[in-house]
């Protein structure tokens, strides 16, 4: 449990699946008000039914948006302000959304677009907006980023490092303000959607062996993180990238 002693107001882009809805279930297993934010409607509806049923009505909402839209994360969030100040904001919403292109210049230059919007765009602009409303002093903002920031493929890794430059900025900028921002890197994680049609037995024979762990990440491996650093008890520990990756990549 935390160490709050009244709910806290926890916004997580991507919260239907994968590693934010495990995200989501931390929070609100610890007494925490939950929001999850995605475009699919009926995944992120019964995800909050059943952060519902485990956690207690009125634990998890939801609202539908695309978070690489400025009009739409506008809107989504001028609803999230009616019920007052935010304490942590998680941006897990993104993937890989370009695993291949035709080869030509406009392929490629399609494939980083879409990488750019899906992972860089989601974050920056949910955060952005949320800044005025996020609380001062105690918020925290947590970006998903991943192995590929450090190692590729392209597209996908340089928008990952595009969100580790975003959390840098941010350190600096809200430190003052007694808010922190840091990113969590995984490794290959099981049980997402992440890699959807190509996680093949073999293909996940070859992800856990290039781990020093023999295994792949958890879901709830991820969020027990991305809990911590949302916690009050991580208030010096600001402009980070942690990697949880099975030892896959060291030292970064």
């Amino acid at each position: 449990m935390t160490d709050t002693t009244t709910p806290r107001r926890i916004v997580v882009s991507g919260g239907g699946t994968g590693i934010g809805k495990a995200t989501a279930a931390a929070f609100a297993a610890d007494g925490d008000r939950v929001t999850v934010i995605g475009r699919r409607e009926d995944v992120l509806r019964d995800a909050v039914a059943e952060l519902s049923d485990l956690y207690g009505p009125g634990s998890a909402d939801f609202q539908t948006a695309d978070l690489s839209e400025p009009d739409q994360v506008r809107a989504a969030v001028a609803r999230l302000a009616q019920d007052g100040p935010v304490d942590v904001v998680v941006t897990n919403a993104g993937g890989n959304v370009a695993f291949d292109d035709d080869g030509t210049l406009e392929g490629i230059a399609d494939g980083y677009r879409r990488n750019f919007a899906a992972n860089v765009l989601t974050a920056v602009l949910l955060t952005e907006a949320l800044l005025p409303h996020l609380r001062r002093p105690g918020g925290r903002i947590v970006h998903l980023s991943s192995i590929a920031a450090v190692r590729g493929p392209g597209s996908y890794g340089g928008a990952k490092a595009a969100v580790h430059a975003y959390t840098y900025e941010l350190a600096q900028r809200l430190g003052a303000d007694g808010i922190t921002a840091n990113a969590v890197a995984p490794g290959y994680v099981g049980g997402t959607e992440f890699f959807g049609d190509r996680a093949t037995p073999q293909f996940v024979a070859t992800r856990v062996a290039g781990t020093l762990t023999g295994k792949p990440g958890h879901p709830d491996e991820i969020a027990a993180a991305i809990r911590y650093l949302a916690s009050p008890a991580a208030a010096y520990v600001t402009g980070q990238i942690p990697h949880i990756n099975g030892g896959t990549v060291l030292g970064r």
